[in-house]
Formats: C-alpha cells, sequence, structure tokens
C-alpha cells in the first residue's frame, strides 16, 4: 500500500467535522454499584456507522461548562463523547474548596476513582452509535490523572490523552497493564506538576513497555486549555492560547493514528 493509499484509508475511517448546531446532546444517567452517576453525552445526528467513542474526563469543578465544551467539541469532530461523572448525581462543586475536597477524595482512593471511571467507559460502550472497538480517554488536570489511571488499569481502550494532569501514582508498576498508546500534553511551567513528578512518569512508562509521548508547552502553566483559568501564569494555572491550539492538534494527530 502506498503512502498516499493510506492516508486516504486513515482518513475515510475516521470521523468528520460538523457544526455546533447538528449536536444532539442530553443527560445520561448511569451506575457504578449503588451510586447514581449522571454523565453528558454528545454527538451527531445517527449515521449509517457506528462512530469511535471518546470518554471525557472532568476536571476538579466536575461536570461543569469546561468539559462540556470538551465534550462537544469531540462531538464535532465526529465522535460519540460522554463527559463521564466522577463525583456523583448531585454532587457539583460551587468552588475551589469544595472541588479540592471531592477530588482529593477520589486521588486518594485510586481503585474508587477507576471504578467510576470504567463503569462511565462501560455506559459509553452501550450507546448504539459507538464502535466499542474504538474508544480513547481524554483528562483534565484532575482528569487527566484519572484518563491516565484507566490506562494503569489495562482498560480496553485504544488511546489515552491528558491535558495538564497530574502524572503521578501510587502504584506504577500497574502501567504493565496498559494496553493503551499514552499522549501526555504538559505545561513545560506548570508548578503543580513538578519536574520530579515528570520525571518518575517517564520512567514508569518505560518500565511499563507503554507506547508513549510527553509534549511539553514553553510558556504554559497548569489549565492551559481552559478559558476560565485566566492569563496570569503567576497564580499557576492559566489559559494559553498557542498551547491550547497545539495541544488540541496533537490530539487529533493521535486520534487519527489510534482510532483509525
Amino acid at each position: 500500500m502506498t503512502s498516499a493509499t493510506l492516508l486516504l484509508a486513515m482518513a475515510l475511517a475516521l470521523p468528520t467535522s460538523a457544526a455546533a448546531g447538528d449536536l444532539s446532546t442530553r443527560t445520561l444517567e448511569y451506575k457504578q454499584g449503588d451510586a447514581v452517576l449522571e454523565g453528558y453525552l454528545a454527538e451527531l445526528p445517527a449515521g449509517p456507522a457506528r462512530r469511535p467513542g471518546v470518554l471525557v474526563v472532568h476536571d476538579w469543578m466536575g461536570v461543569a461548562a469546561s468539559a462540556r465544551r470538551s465534550t462537544d467539541a469531540l462531538a464535532r469532530l465526529g465522535y460519540v463523547a460522554l463527559a463521564a461523572d466522577v463525583y456523583g448525581k448531585g454532587q457539583r462543586p460551587k468552588d475551589a474548596k469544595e472541588a479540592g475536597a471531592l477530588a482529593g477524595k477520589y486521588k486518594g482512593d485510586r481503585a474508587l476513582y477507576r471504578a467510576r471511571l470504567l463503569a462511565a467507559l462501560d455506559a459509553l460502550k452501550r450507546q448504539p452509535g459507538v464502535d466499542p472497538a474504538r474508544l480513547a480517554v481524554v483528562g483534565y488536570c484532575f482528569g487527566g490523572t484519572g484518563a491516565l489511571e484507566l490506562a494503569r488499569a489495562g482498560a480496553d481502550v485504544a488511546g489515552v490523552v491528558t491535558f495538564h494532569g497530574g502524572l503521578g501514582t501510587p502504584t506504577p508498576a500497574d502501567a504493565r497493564n496498559a494496553k493503551a498508546k499514552v499522549l501526555a500534553l504538559h505545561g513545560a511551567d506548570d508548578p503543580f506538576v513538578p519536574e520530579a513528578e515528570v520525571k518518575a512518569f517517564e520512567e514508569e512508562m518505560r518500565a511499563g513497555g507503554v507506547d508513549w509521548q510527553l509534549v511539553k508547552y514553553s510558556g504554559a502553566v497548569h489549565s492551559f486549555t481552559n478559558p476560565d483559568a485566566g492569563t496570569d501564569n503567576s497564580k499557576g494555572a492559566a489559559y494559553n492560547a498557542t498551547a491550547d491550539r497545539r495541544s488540541w492538534e496533537a490530539m487529533k494527530s493521535f486520534f487519527a493514528e489510534v482510532l483509525r
């Protein structure tokens, strides 16, 4: 097969973009054990074939505006996208203090965090428009940690993308369970993910035999994809339009490979 033929085949196998008005969105209720969870699903109107599914893992504010924006944007690319609800129905933090407490609970209990995300992944698989053989995960900040935890849990997904996520884990040996390829998109000046954590992540991926990439964006700190974070880098979390654009394009290229 020539390179041109391969590129054409990849293009035909992937979704195409659509206008915002074409989206169908709804709340999706599902369960993990006895816990009722309330995610947010976005997709294009049903087509003749099933589409790849992408699970979105929210930042510490839960299934809020930023998570819905990302989910909608992925749906516009042609994916069936589900924003997972880690915290549970009715658990929506009002401020950073509440968000920190909720996020801390799950970062401190990785088994529960994984269980919540595996339940969301199962709910995504069950959607009639989803091709269960073509699944991926993206996560932001706290959700980036969760996306990596799904990989470490051996979730049956093709790829995992973390945007300015925490890279550390109490069980680095679990990387050997990973079936997914991993793309970590990281602010080079992120004070909340110190260089020692980045280096430990690299060693974890190598030791686990993971197919991984790490991209660092100069001048970017934590939350660089979130316009709600403001633009003051001195606060440690700030929006960076260049890093946002470049990281989104990196994700699209990654998906073109792993979801073809």
